[in-house]
């Protein structure tokens, strides 16, 4: 079993003393009375002089920026501005171990989002380079924001980073197992509970999506199943989140191209990856509210005892799939999952999974692909959060008509419907083993980026933590 990253983390603290040598974030509206910060006239004419967002002042033994956020009478998209603000001052710093944020409006939470900003954005996954990158330690925050405040927001980030850690991993040091142990490690820090079935329980319940997509491996599936259920959950039915744990796709013997594709397949555990990241959030937070999360994970091979097309198999659900692309594997295991929610009488299921090309090529990396069967005031609910931690929600339409590109001639579904509409085919064949209220997440898009995203990074997002975290606290508080 390999060893996981013990990720670096940024820690967010408040602060109520200034010391001359801090290095300073000035947030204001007014840029006056700046003077007790150690700027001096000619420094202050200068400010006065400049409209940018951010204005460097280049003291030489300390950094100095007056930060004037730009007004958006959309509190979403500005509160979204300020944590791309606080991804460029992070750009602009070099070999400093803290700052300091004063907020000399004292009326509204911009500090604190330009904190997290910074946060997300100093995150680097460099655990194999021999000379590691010199990262922000802490951010120190003058303001109105409370503590509880800001150690919520840290222990979200926290969540936010594992996930990242978990994406970011390889398939050499991230087996079934090595992502059942990194749940196991995550419930011992944070008081959740995790239950991991292996090959053998897993049989005997008789999975027959993940057990088939298994069979080319050489190493054993896993089915972790993780519990916060507080004293004082304010749910009686639970919120359960299935996440897809591909940890590493060839596309089996329907074998995948490596280039831009293959060689990015140590993500297709990533719907896994935010469902776990999302229980340590929540349980480290404390929230008041009953969740599940299911994590069913294997890796896909072409061995000699892989599944093969044409292949017809029996379910958990003894639903029979035949089985036309061996690359449409995620679907598969995560139908078993569901299924397997049925047990919990659910309040309601979301499922995550970096499934469909389709999706990715529909809406880029900028949001997430989303349907839903029964759920429609939730799914309008997690859409509004949605747009408040801007990982937003493109939904797809969920016409009947699709119903009928999934049909088999042989076996009671097929798992693939055809050339079009592929993640509306690919979420109406999930919907087959649902019968409760159902919000399908396909994250194939901002899962994982080549390019660096804002505060988001280059690689691993870790998007959908923030959202959910979001969407069940807003649960509780509204209960």
């Amino acid at each position: 079993m390999s060893k996981l990253q013990i990720y670096m983390k940024t820690l967010i603290k408040k602060k109520t003393t200034i010391n001359k040598k801090d290095n300073l974030i000035i947030l204001t509206d007014k840029k006056d009375n700046l003077k007790q910060y150690g700027i001096s006239e000619k420094e202050h004419v200068y400010i006065k002089k400049v409209n940018d967002e951010i204005i460097s002042i280049n003291q030489y033994d300390r950094y100095l920026f007056i930060v004037k956020p730009k007004k958006n009478r959309n509190i979403n998209l500005h509160s979204e501005n300020c944590r791309l603000i606080g991804d460029r001052l992070i750009e602009r710093l070099i070999d400093v171990n803290s700052i300091v944020i004063i907020d000399t409006i004292m009326k509204n939470d911009d500090a604190l989002k330009i904190a997290e900003g910074m946060a997300l954005s100093n995150y680097i996954f460099d655990k194999y380079k021999k000379e590691q990158i010199k990262k922000l330690k802490e951010i120190h925050i003058v303001s109105n924001t409370t503590s509880k405040e800001i150690n919520e927001l840290n222990k979200v980030i926290e969540g936010v980073y594992f996930s990242r850690d978990l994406i970011n991993e390889p398939f050499s040091h991230l087996k079934a197992i090595d992502l059942a142990a990194a749940a196991k490690k995550s419930s011992n820090n944070n008081g959740f509970k995790v239950k991991v079935l292996l090959k053998k329980e897993i049989e005997n319940l008789k999975m027959g999506g993940l057990l088939a997509v298994n069979q080319g491996s050489l190493d054993e599936p896993t089915f972790t199943i993780m519990e916060w259920k507080p004293k004082n959950a304010k749910n009686k039915q639970p919120i359960v989140l299935v996440g897809k744990g591909i940890v590493y796709d060839t596309g089996g013997l329907s074998l995948k191209p490596t280039k831009d594709s293959m060689d990015l397949m140590k993500v297709d555990m990533g719907g896994a990856g935010i469902v776990i990241g999302t229980m340590q959030a929540i349980s480290a937070n404390k929230l008041p509210v009953h969740v599940i999360g299911l994590a069913p994970a294997t890796d896909n091979r072409p061995s000699g005892n892989a599944y093969a097309p044409g292949d017809v198999i029996t379910m958990y659900d003894k639903t029979t799939v035949e089985v036309l692309n061996t690359d449409a594997e995620g679907r598969l295991i995560l139908a078993d999952a569901l299924s397997y929610a049925k047990k919990y009488d659910p309040q309601l299921v979301i499922d995550l999974a970096t499934l469909t090309g389709s999706a990715a090529n529909s809406i880029g990396h900028y949001g997430i692909v989303s349907m839903h069967k029964g759920a429609k005031s939730e799914h309008e609910k997690l859409k509004q959060v949605g747009h408040k931690v801007h990982e937003r929600l493109a939904e797809m339409p969920f016409w009947s008509e699709y119903d009928d590109l999934i049909k088999s001639d042989i076996a009671d579904i097929k798992n693939i419907g055809g050339a079009q509409a592929g993640a509306i085919t690919a979420g109406k064949f999930l919907s087959h083993f649902v019968n409760y209220p159902w919000i399908h997440l396909d994250i194939a898009g901002p899962t994982f980026t080549k390019e660096k995203y804002g505060y988001r990074g280059k690689g691993a997002t870790g998007m959908g933590v923030r959202l959910l975290y979001e969407f069940i606290k807003n649960i509780y508080e509204k209960n």
